[in-house]
Order: C-alpha cells, then sequence, then structure tokens
C-alpha cells in the first residue's frame, strides 16, 4: 500500500469537493467554493492511498499568530490507517515552519483532536476573534454546537 502525502494543484479541487461532499451536505463542514479552493490551494495537504484520493486538510492563517485546521476529511474507504491524524500533524508541522503561536480548531470530534494534543476553550476565548464571516454561512448558524480547541505550537 502506498500512502502519499503532498500540496494538490488546482485540477485536485473537483476530487477533493466530491470526497467532502456527504461532511458539507450534512452540516458537518463548510461548503468551500471551487474558486475559493483555487484561491487558497496551497493551504491543503492532501493524501493518497494506492493513486486514489483518500483524504485532505488545509491550514488557513488568520493572523501573524494563529491559524486554523479546516476541512478535515477521510474517505470512510481508508478509515483506521491514523491518516486523518497524520494530516493533522502536518498542519501543527506547517504552523512551527511558519512560527506560528496556536492552532485552532472548530470540530466535533473533540476526543480526536484531544489525542493529538488540542485542548477545549470556549468559543469566547477564541484568540484574536477568529473571522466569524464563514460562520453565517454555516447551515447550523447560529446555534453551534462545534467546540473550539487549539494547539499551543
Amino acid at each position: 500500500m502506498e500512502i502519499k502525502f503532498f500540496k494538490p494543484t488546482v485540477k485536485h479541487i473537483i476530487q477533493m469537493q466530491e470526497l467532502v461532499k456527504p461532511e458539507v451536505e450534512s452540516g458537518k463542514i463548510l461548503l468551500r467554493t471551487e474558486d475559493e479552493m483555487a484561491n487558497t490551494i496551497r493551504s491543503y495537504t492532501v493524501v493518497s492511498v494506492d493513486g486514489k484520493l483518500a483524504g485532505f486538510t488545509a491550514l488557513h492563517i488568520h493572523s501573524c499568530r494563529l491559524a486554523e485546521v479546516r476541512s478535515l476529511i477521510v474517505s470512510k474507504d481508508f478509515r483506521g490507517l491514523k491518516l486523518g491524524k497524520k494530516l493533522v500533524e502536518a498542519c501543527i508541522s506547517e504552523g512551527k515552519k511558519y512560527d506560528l503561536e496556536q492552532i485552532l480548531s472548530l470540530t466535533y470530534e473533540e476526543g480526536f483532536f484531544e489525542s493529538l494534543g488540542f485542548k477545549k476553550i470556549e468559543k469566547e476565548n477564541i484568540p484574536e476573534h477568529k473571522i466569524w464571516a464563514d460562520c453565517i454561512r454555516c447551515k447550523h448558524f447560529p446555534i453551534c454546537e462545534e467546540i473550539a480547541m487549539v494547539y499551543d505550537l
């Protein structure tokens, strides 16, 4: 089994959108348009297994000190291989490379992020007031049940 982590190109966007579509429809992950993804393509890390797209995530930088893990997804076909963990670890590594201080996650998967060293915080305490513009686009807004967690770099 060949597992490969890499930075995608714009040619991967359609496949990425197809992979995340069920989670977007359920409201678990926020929709990112093709143009939005093209504009932020450098923030994504993708994983493939035997040449097939298996998952991805993005590290979105909000400020000189804070970034956010976004759109973390692993195909049901490839769960159990610890690909989600490795994708988040890639974000942590990238955050260190950019000399950031913290990485934020808004998640429904508290235990998963806790196992990677993230700590729960109150949403009101999100450092530097994460850009809430994304939240208005969420199907659950304004009743948000996501958990805010941070990782100190």
